[in-house]
């Protein structure tokens, strides 16, 4: 981070509990990676000064400052800590409340080691940001971590080394609610964040995973994956290919668009996609972004696809005034109109390799909430 020139220009001071209002009238919360910064930097001022702070005052990547409460001090001889608890605000985050410690040492050489310790996973599958073998504490925090606690060594005139351990006693257990398991981080949680705030339902943080999964997927010598919308597509999917791997299944939410190119980018010979019709019908019309907010399903669409299956117009006028997608599956379903389904998925493949630029193979498979499967496609070399 750097310093800035004029103190007019530094970021604004911000009361402890206070962030960035996020578009909508839900409360931010603070990273694991903050955190970490906060109590890395606390348990440093106590073992130079021995005098246990309160709080750490941290400056976050998103441009301001936050103060973090600091809870139960420990001073050895040759080592302190402090922790804090995490706040994920109104995010459904599963490392809220969580306790995050720092633990500091002298060390004799010059510098700051930094490592994680009980609760923070150890990377074991290349492709992520963090080299195979490392504590999967990620370059941002680390840069935060070492920001902070040089900042208090030489506030204090020390030339001594420190040795900065990062510990999540309950972080074995929530890792057990994240994919880190898939993604090769094994005996804990990432300690993560780019901003040092977490926004509600954060659109970038679901991005950054998703690119993420596909990266260890690359670095996994996966030539294809399989995108899904959700936990039971995938659960279902895996059924499917059951020849693949775990890290091809990749759990991309709404942004199909953005999980297609991204996986064209990174090397992937085959993309499928598997999931409900709710979702994919907006696929199959061209809407990249399947959120129910961004864009409604096409009943117009859906009838005229209906009527390219063959079914009677009385059915297909039905179809163009039906309320959702399923109750349009059910009516195809029960008029055995089943190339229904495949001309759907073929629309589908087809504004997937569109918007990828072409050059790879696009598979899509439509299921049941049951997981039976209704139609596919391939399209592409």
């Amino acid at each position: 981070m750097e310093k800035e020139a004029a103190s007019a220009d530094r970021p604004k001071r911000m009361k402890s509990g206070e962030a960035p209002a996020p578009d909508k009238p839900m409360r931010s919360g603070f990273t694991t990676g903050a955190c970490a910064a906060a109590v890395a930097k606390g348990a440093v001022q106590l073992l130079i000064t021995g005098i246990p702070p309160k709080e750490a005052v941290i400056s976050l990547p998103a441009g301001f400052d936050h103060a973090f409460e600091l809870i139960e001090p420990v001073l050895n001889a040759d080592e302190a800590s402090c922790t804090t608890i995490k706040d994920g605000g109104d995010d459904p985050d599963a490392t809220h409340q969580a306790r995050i410690i720092a633990s500091v040492s002298w060390r004799e050489e010059p510098g700051i080691e930094l490592d994680g310790g009980i609760g923070v996973g150890r990377v074991t599958k290349p492709g992520l940001p963090v080299p195979v073998g490392e504590a999967a504490i990620n370059p941002v925090p680390r840069r935060m971590i070492t920001e902070a606690v040089t900042g208090v060594l030489e506030e204090h005139g020390s030339a001594k080394g420190v040795r900065v351990v990062i510990s999540v006693p309950d972080g074995e257990e929530i890792a057990k609610k994240t994919l880190n398991g898939r993604l090769g981080i094994l005996g804990g949680i990432s300690i993560l964040g780019t901003r040092g705030v977490v926004v509600p339902f954060s659109t970038s943080a679901y991005k950054a995973s998703v690119v993420q999964a596909i990266s260890v997927a690359q670095a996994m010598n996966c030539q294809e994956i399989v995108l899904t919308t959700g936990g039971s597509s995938e659960k279902y999917a895996m059924q499917m290919y059951d020849q693949l791997t775990e890290e091809a299944f990749i759990q991309m939410g709404d942004f199909v668009g953005f999980a297609v190119k991204h996986g064209k980018r990174l090397g992937m010979k085959k993309i499928i996609l598997v999931g409900m019709p709710g979702k994919l019908s907006k696929v199959a019309q061209g809407v990249m972004m399947v959120h129910s907010k961004s864009a409604p399903v096409d009943f117009g669409f859906l009838a005229e696809v209906a009527r390219e299956a063959g079914v009677d117009e009385s059915l297909a006028a039905a179809v163009a005034e039906a309320n959702t997608a399923t109750q349009v599956a059910d009516m195809m379903t029960e008029a055995n109109a089943l190339s229904f389904f495949e001309r759907l998925c073929t629309y589908g493949c087809q504004h997937c390799l569109e918007h990828a630029g072409g050059g790879i193979v696009v598979e899509m498979v439509l299921i049941t909430l049951k997981g039976n499967v209704l139609g596919r496609a391939r399209v592409g070399e």
